[in-house]
């Protein structure tokens, strides 16, 4: 992933524009605010000079001190009011903004193919979503309003410093140019350590996530491994502890400095005060420099909010960085701009692979391809079987169907249309897939069962879970339908689960049924249950089927072996045994001296478990696989 995105502070106020209106508020708040600000520092001058130290009287002006100090009171408490109403109308703003962004970049993850998850990790992903946009919270919530408040402050202070004393002025303005240098380094600093810190939280992430998943922490505990996971997580917070102890050190030992210098400020003006006053300048009175003194913070203390604010903008853009580099992540499996739309009802199922070549690394010419010219057609009500050795191209062959990706070369056609032509919905609709490993969320078994139609009536959910064999044992739970199974359906065994996913695609009801391995976690009696419904639930559908174990797809129309992305072989069960090619062999090391042998009712030796197999065969079946195994 390149943290490298296309960044600009104008794509980050791009953020904005939804909330144009509500923007223009806050912006009539905070000059409100800031411009009151400078009120009370002018009253003082006027309590001074006219009120408490008149010039032209014996004693103070008490009725003019009491209606000055009356209009400062509500002067105060009118600032007060609108400092909260904007911190309200502010925050609000940048939270919805924050979930504007969360949704915007989960979004664009959803559409992303499966590639670029194949090289993502979950951790990093999650941290992305929660840490680097929560990262951004400051400089979205509050950069607007504070650079503008401070703007306006700073400008108000100025002219009202110009008012009471030009020369004052100049002096406290010169300073302004070292608060500028300093922040410039101070805000490389802090965003290399701020991009540090994010990487440094990310991977913590992403071994928080790893290790204390159920399935985690089941292999950590099963191999004795707690404490090399418990180094992993130490490790990974030492490097977060340590990044982030530099960013905050930075950060507070630059703006103690400025604090000091606030504080001392004031110890000028008056020095230079005394020797203006020694040397007769008549315009400074009591009031005056009480009240530019006063002013002062109103002048440097914006100066030091910008500073902040600027540095803050510099650590926050490594953290937009990283979420735009996601958000500018391309997918190469994108919908059409006018893509075809069919109606589930209208669908045929016939499926075509046309010539087509699959690289995972489009980039990498020298690692081998996953398919090369495979070409074969799945008729309407076919069941279509792929057989070969692991790593051969099976399931990538079934991917490409579900445009998990596209193929590099050549097409993939549903009753004619080439899938980077059909829309979405419709090839969802019509494509069910059970996968080799069936995940289910932390939900209810109903809830995992009505994924892909949340519509289901109570008996359409019970006749699925009926036909994958699964009703029986849902009923045995207190809760039925309603338990809930835990992280990745935990509570479930291995076949449970495998009926549960078989359940969910066939509540789907598509035209085309893809089997990945869907009966590999099953115990022999469970297989046959699902093999006898899906005997039945596969009529009238174009079926096709991924098995290593051969005894699944006997009554295949048509067999593929498929062998280093290619097909070799097609053929029935019948004929490619007659072969004696690539699939007799495969036969043959399934059901010959690869298992433990086991003797059968009528003497023949035989693979443990499959002497009811056997007897189900014809005897020109039986004869053939004896001639295969050379075991007559």
């Amino acid at each position: 992933m390149d943290e490298q995105s296309d960044f600009s502070w104008r794509r980050v106020t791009g953020l904005f524009k939804p909330h144009r209106t509500r923007v223009a508020g806050v912006v009539l708040l905070v000059v409100a605010t800031a411009v009151i600000g400078i009120v009370n520092p002018l009253l003082i001058q006027r309590t001074f000079d006219d009120g408490l130290f008149p010039a032209d009287a014996d004693g103070p002006d008490v009725s003019l001190v009491v209606w000055l100090c009356v209009i400062m009171f509500v002067v105060t408490i009118g600032s007060a009011a609108l400092g909260v109403m904007q911190t309200i109308v502010t925050n609000r703003l940048g939270q919805d903004v924050l979930r504007d962004l969360r949704d915007r970049l989960y979004t664009h993850l959803q559409g992303l193919s499966l590639s670029f998850y194949a090289s993502s990790r979950t951790g990093d992903l999650q941290s992305r979503i929660t840490s680097d946009v929560g990262g951004v919270q400051t400089a979205v919530t509050s950069t607007l309003s504070s650079i503008l408040a401070n703007i306006v402050t700073f400008g108000s202070a100025v002219v009202a410093m110009l008012v009471l004393s030009p020369m004052l002025t100049l002096l406290a303005l010169a300073t302004v140019p070292f608060f500028v240098i300093a922040t410039r380094r101070v805000g490389r600093l802090r965003e290399a350590f701020t991009a540090e810190t994010q990487a440094a939280t990310a991977q913590m992430s992403v071994v928080t996530q790893e290790t204390l998943s159920v399935s985690g922490i089941t292999l950590a505990k099963l191999f004795g491994r707690q404490d090399r996971e418990i180094a992993r997580f130490s490790d990974a917070n030492q490097r977060l502890a340590a990044v982030a102890t530099k960013q905050q050190v930075i950060g507070q030992s630059f703006f103690t400095v400025v604090q000091a210098f606030l504080g001392a400020t004031p110890v000028v003006v008056y020095l230079v005060a005394a020797f203006l006053l020694d040397g007769g300048n008549t315009s400074l009175s009591a009031g005056t420099i009480v009240a530019f003194t006063t002013l002062q913070s109103r002048l440097f203390f914006p100066v030091a909010r910008l500073l902040e604010t600027t540095v803050e903008l510099q650590s926050s853009r490594a953290l937009f960085r990283r979420i735009f580099a996601y958000l500018d992540a391309e997918s190469d499996v994108v919908e059409a701009d006018d893509p075809t739309q069919i109606e589930p009802q209208a669908v045929r199922g016939e499926i075509a692979f046309e010539q087509v070549h699959f690289h995972y690394d489009q980039h990498d010419d020298a690692t081998p391809a996953a398919l090369d010219e495979v070409t074969f057609t799945a008729r309407p009500g076919q069941l279509v079987a792929l057989v070969g050795p692991s790593g051969s191209g099976k399931s990538t062959v079934l991917s490409l169907l579900a445009r998990l990706y596209d193929p590099t070369e050549g097409s993939v056609r549903l009753d004619g249309v080439d899938l980077r032509e059909l829309g979405f919905a419709s090839l969802a609709s019509s494509v069910g897939f059970v996968t080799q490993e069936s995940y289910l969320f932390a939900d209810t078994l109903r809830a995992n069962i009505t994924y892909g139609r949340e519509d289901a009536t109570d008996a359409e959910v019970e006749k699925a879970a009926r036909a994958a064999a699964i009703h029986d044992r849902i009923m045995e739970f207190p809760d039925g339908y309603e338990t809930v199974v835990g992280e990745r359906g935990f509570r479930l065994s291995g076949g449970e689960r495998q009926r549960i996913a078989i359940a969910r695609v066939l509540l789907h009801d598509p035209k085309v049924l893809v089997l990945d391995e869907a009966t590999s976690a099953l115990d022999t009696a469970s297989e046959r249950r699902i093999q006898a419904a899906l005997d039945e639930l596969v009529s009238g559908r174009t079926t096709l089927a991924v098995a290593h174990r051969l005894s699944t797809i006997q009554a295949a129309d048509v067999i593929h072996v498929v062998d280093h992305g290619r097909i070799v072989e097609s053929g029935t069960h019948g004929d490619l045994l007659e072969a004696a090619g690539a699939y007799a062999a495969l036969y043959h090391e399934q059901f010959g001296d690869g298992e433990i042998e086991t003797t059968c009712e009528d003497g023949t030796v035989f693979a443990d478990g499959r002497c009811e197999y056997f007897a189900s065969l014809t005897d020109a079946e039986r004869e053939r696989v004896l001639a295969t195994r050379g075991n007559a």
